[in-house]
């Protein structure tokens, strides 16, 4: 390979005065120099040196970015210095070389992550460590505040319980009318507080009268004091919500309008005076069935069961494997159970359909005993079956509490750096943003109450 020209210092004209071989600037050959030339970079006295073209394969780094990189660079020893920690610049230059970043064991995560975000590298980069070691950036979690007031203020008192005490009571407010709502639905089934004729009417009543009769029922009562609650609140965060379109679309807020549907459905059905038939009274079984799904509203303000659902749809690979597993082997043993017990008096098992039931509930160790194998083969392949079953509950198990505890780690372990936050990161805060807006709001109106006081004594 050809060798890089270089500058030669003219005899008569001192140092400042060269005479360059290079040609012009621009020219191909003096780029191809520039890009093999060697950087020696200093960190806290270890020194490494890398070519240009290796820094230019991120340009958006701090050693890839020569204007930023100039201002840590050192005439004295020719290299660019940093008082930085060593061991994680070890990690950081091999992923300038390899594009593959790994954290030494001997780096704390926090002393890791503040490294790599001083030099700049990319965020991608970086929450891939991260989430490998349970742990998530700050920058991640700030939330989307509407720019206007009084929308953020309503916003935060109801998305943000942690902003201010308000925003915690109407918390609570939201979990009691939930637990209200679900404790009523499973009441009313109690055999001496049923009320199954509750829209039973007798002909030609009109509707004021039916209304009436109604909500005459305690737990109709109860019912619709809680959906104008949950009707409030999901009007309320809609019209403060910052993007409308992300708002309709999001999981938690589709469970909320479903939570609201059965009593619309059940009060269209009162005013339309349906009864009789069978298909209204299966349909309202489905509308009281669905009630049950306000429970999931609770995911709302209980982390908990929030990373129990990412859990769930993160393992969906290992759980379909289960489910397939247990149907595979509820045919096998259904049938051999069934051939075995054909000729056996008083047999429990009719047809293959009938021993469904019999080897689930046999795969996961649950044992009813309504119904058993009677021959001393079917007994046999009632124990393979067993085992059988606790080998394929045993198998996801693993998995699943592993994706639930990195999950978990990683909600609680929230890295930030505060050197490179921006402001429009800070006015995302949420407990920043009260403090800005909401606080000053209220001394404002301290001073207008005082002063009208003041007015009023004189």
């Amino acid at each position: 390979m050809a060798e890089c020209p270089i500058e030669q210092q003219a005899p008569d004209e001192g140092i400042g005065s060269t005479v360059s071989s290079l040609g012009t600037e621009n020219s191909p050959t003096r780029q191809k120099c520039e890009e093999s030339e060697l950087i020696k970079i200093n960190i806290s006295g270890l020194k490494f040196m890398a070519r240009e073209r290796v820094l230019h394969r991120y340009p958006e780094t701090l050693l890839g970015d020569v204007t930023r990189r100039k201002d840590f660079y050192c005439p004295d020893t020719d290299d660019y210095f940093f008082d930085r920690h060593r061991p994680s610049f070890e990690a950081i230059f091999d992923f300038y070389q390899t594009g593959k970043l790994v954290r030494p064991p001997i780096v704390p995560v926090d002393i890791f992550f503040a490294e790599l975000k001083f030099f700049g590298i990319d965020n991608q980069a970086i929450n891939a460590v991260l989430d490998k070691e349970g742990y998530r950036q700050k920058s991640e979690s700030c939330p989307k505040l509407p720019d206007a007031e009084p929308k953020r203020t309503i916003w935060l008192l109801f998305e943000y319980p942690e902003t201010s005490f308000w925003a915690r009571i109407v918390a609570i407010l939201s979990v009691c009318a939930i637990i209200i709502s679900i404790a009523s639905s499973c009441a009313e089934t109690i055999p001496q507080y049923q009320e199954d004729k509750i829209f039973d009417f007798p002909p030609n009543t009109t509707r004021s009268s039916r209304l009436k009769m109604a909500y005459g029922s305690t737990f109709y009562q109860v019912e619709t004091a809680c959906i104008v609650w949950f009707c409030f609140e999901l009007l309320v965060r809609f019209y403060a919500s910052p993007d409308k379109v992300a708002f309709i679309k999001d999981i938690m807020n589709i469970i909320d309008m479903i939570a609201i549907v059965p009593y619309f459905l059940t009060l269209i059905f009162l005013l339309g005076n349906v009864q009789g038939s069978r298909s209204a009274a299966v349909f309202m079984r489905v509308l009281r069935l669905i009630r049950v799904s306000r429970i999931l509203k609770l995911s709302r303000h209980m982390t908990a069961l929030r990373i129990l659902g990412r859990t769930l749809i993160l393992s969906a690979g290992s759980i379909g494997l289960l489910f397939l597993s247990l149907f595979g082997s509820m045919v096998l043993f259904g049938t051999f159970v069934y051939f075995a017990d054909l000729d056996t008096p008083n047999t429990d098992f009719e047809s293959v359909p009938a021993t469904f039931w019999w080897a689930v509930i046999t795969m996961t160790t649950v044992g009813y005993g309504d119904e058993h194998p009677r021959s001393p083969m079917g007994k046999l392949a009632g124990g393979v079956c067993v085992l059988s079953g606790i080998m394929f509950l045993l198998v996801p198990v693993p998995g699943i509490v592993a994706n639930f505890n990195r999950l978990y780690t990683r909600q609680r372990n929230v890295l930030s750096h505060d050197l490179n936050t921006t402001q429009d990161e800070r006015e995302k805060e949420t407990k920043y943003t009260w403090r800005k807006f909401v606080a000053p709001l209220k001394k404002k109106n301290k001073r207008r109450a005082s002063s009208g006081t003041e007015a009023s004594l004189v």
